[in-house]
C-alpha cells in the first residue's frame, strides 16, 4: 500500500506506474473520496469538540437552562450519527481503492504486455547434448517408479500426483541441501503455516486481487501458495528493534494454488500442480532503496548458487511491467533449462516491495533518530518442489532411462543413480 500523502502529491507518477503494470485503477476517484474523507473527519472532530464544550456547560447549568442545553446536545449527537454513517461508507470505498493502487515499478523495469517481453540479463551453464532422444520427466519418473500420475488424479483429482521410491530420496536430498545452503547464508530456517488468516493475504498483496487462485476454508482462512504470506505475517502489527535488521528467513511450507485460468497449461507432470512444497527466502530490512536493491541481488545470487551447485543450466530475466505483481517494485525470474520442451521454465522469482507490504501489515521499526519507519520487504523462491524434480530428472537422464544424481546430492541421496535399469 502506498502512503495516501504520497499518492496525492504524485498523482501523475502513480498513474504512470499503474499504466506500466497494466493495472486498471481510478486514481482520480481515490483523490475525490479522500477529499470527502478528510472533510467528514474534520466535521466529526469539530462536532466532538463542540460536544465536549457543551458537556462542561451542562455540568454547571441548572433547571430550565440545563434542559435547553440537553436538547441541544441531543440534536448535536443526532447530527454526529449522520456524519459518522457517511464517514463509515466513505472509508469503506477509500480502503477498497487504496488496496487497488499498485506499487511503483523501478525505472529499470522494461515495458511489456506479457512475460514474453521479459528481458534476459544472464545465462549460466551449458545446455546438455544427448546422444539419444531425451524423454520428458513424466515418462522417466513413471518408468522408474518415482511418480504415479494416474493414481494421483484418481485420489486427488486434476493435477494430482504421488511421489515414491527414488523420488522420495531426491526429495530428502534437496531438502537437506537447501537447509544447509541457505542457513549458511545467514537465513534462519522456519516451518510456517499454510493455513493463514485473511489479514496476512491482504498485507502481502495476494488479496483482494488474486482471490480466484486461492483455496478458502469454510472458516474463512486461506491456503497459502507461498511461505511468504505466513512469514510476512510473523511481525504483523509489531515494532522491530532496528538492531535486529536485516531479518532473514528461509521458510518451508506446503503450498496450494488453484491455478485459476491455467487449466490448459502444463496439465500433465510436475510443472504446474495444485499442491507442492517450497522453501522461500524472506528479508525485512531498513527503509532504504539502496538496501532493498542490495538484498534483492543477494537473494537472487543465493538461488543462482543453488542451481549452480546442482549444475543445472538457467538464465535470469528481468520482468516487464505487465509481469509484475501489485506490490512488486522489481522482479527477476530464474528459469531453468527443460530438455523435453527445449526451453527454460521458471523455477524461481526474486522480488522487492519497499514498504508496500509492511505498510499494509503495520510492520515497523524505530530508526536511529527514534522515528517509526515501515520496514522494506523482499522475497525469493529458494527451492520449489516438485517442479525442480522435472529439471533434475530431464537434465540428468541417461540413455537407459535412469537418472544420474547430481554430484552434490549423492551424500544425501545415498546413491549415484536413480531408477530401474532396463
Amino acid at each position: 500500500m502506498l502512503d495516501i500523502h504520497f499518492i496525492r502529491e504524485n498523482v501523475d507518477l502513480v498513474k504512470e506506474g499503474a499504466r506500466k503494470k497494466r493495472v486498471e485503477v481510478d486514481v482520480d476517484r481515490l483523490i475525490a473520496v479522500d477529499d470527502e474523507r478528510i472533510k467528514l473527519r474534520q466535521e466529526l472532530d469539530e462536532r466532538r469538540a463542540e460536544q465536549n464544550r457543551a458537556s462542561k456547560t451542562i455540568a454547571l447549568a441548572k433547571d430550565e437552562e440545563r434542559e435547553k442545553l440537553l436538547e441541544a446536545m441531543r440534536q448535536l449527537k443526532s447530527g454526529m450519527a449522520e456524519i459518522e454513517e457517511k464517514h463509515t461508507k466513505v472509508m469503506e470505498e477509500w480502503q477498497k481503492l487504496m488496496l487497488e493502487i499498485p506499487n511503483l515499478p523501478d525505472i529499470s523495469v522494461p515495458e511489456g504486455e506479457t512475460d514474453a517481453d521479459n528481458k534476459e540479463v544472464k545465462v549460466w551453464g551449458e545446455i546438455p547434448q544427448f546422444a539419444f532422444a531425451p524423454k520428458d520427466h513424466i515418462e522417466l519418473m513413471t518408468k522408474n517408479g518415482m511418480a504415479d500420475f494416474e493414481r494421483g488424479a484418481k485420489v486427488a483429482g486434476f493435477r494430482g500426483y504421488f511421489l515414491k521410491g527414488d523420488a522420495v530420496l531426491l526429495w530428502n536430498a534437496l531438502n537437506s541441501l537447501a537447509l544447509k545452503h541457505f542457513a549458511q547464508k545467514g537465513f534462519e530456517p522456519m516451518i510456517v503455516p499454510s493455513l493463514v488468516r485473511r489479514e496476512s493475504f491482504l498485507g502481502t498483496g495476494f488479496l483482494p486481487q488474486s482471490e480466484e487462485d486461492l483455496y478458502k476454508t469454510q472458516d474463512g482462512e486461506y491456503l497459502a501458495g507461498t511461505g511468504e504470506v505466513a512469514t510476512m505475517g510473523y511481525y504483523m502489527d509489531e515494532t522491530i528493534e532496528a538492531a535486529q535488521l536485516p531479518l532473514k528467513f528461509v521458510s518451508f511450507s506446503p503450498c496450494f494454488r488453484r491455478e485459476a485460468g491455467s487449466h490448459s497449461k502444463d496439465t500433465k507432470g510436475l510443472i504446474r500442480v495444485h499442491e507442492f512444497f517450497k522453501w522461500e527466502q524472506v528479508i525485512l530490512c531498513e527503509a532504504s532503496h539502496a538496501e532493498s536493491v542490495k538484498h534483492h541481488e543477494e537473494l537472487t545470487q543465493n538461488s543462482e548458487e543453488f542451481l549452480q551447485a546442482l549444475n543445472l543450466p538457467y538464465h535470469v530475466v528481468l520482468n516487464c511491467g505487465a509481469d509484475l505483481g501489485l506490490g512488486q517494485v522489481k522482479k527477476y525470474d530464474i528459469e531453468t533449462w527443460m530438455p523435453s520442451q527445449n526451453t527454460y521454465r521458471e523455477t524461481h522469482s526474486s522480488s522487492y516491495f519497499h514498504d508496500f507490504q509492511t505498510r499494509r501489515l503495520n510492520t515497523r521499526y524505530r530508526d536511529a533518530e527514534g522515528k517509526l519507519q515501515f520496514a522494506h520487504s523482499l522475497n525469493n523462491t529458494a527451492v520449489a518442489m516438485p517442479r525442480v524434480f522435472a529439471m533434475i530428472v530431464e537434465n540428468y537422464q541417461l540413455e537407459d532411462g535412469t537418472i544420474k544424481v547430481p554430484e552434490i546430492l549423492v551424500p544425501y541421496a545415498g546413491k549415484e543413480v536413480l531408477g530401474r535399469k532396463a
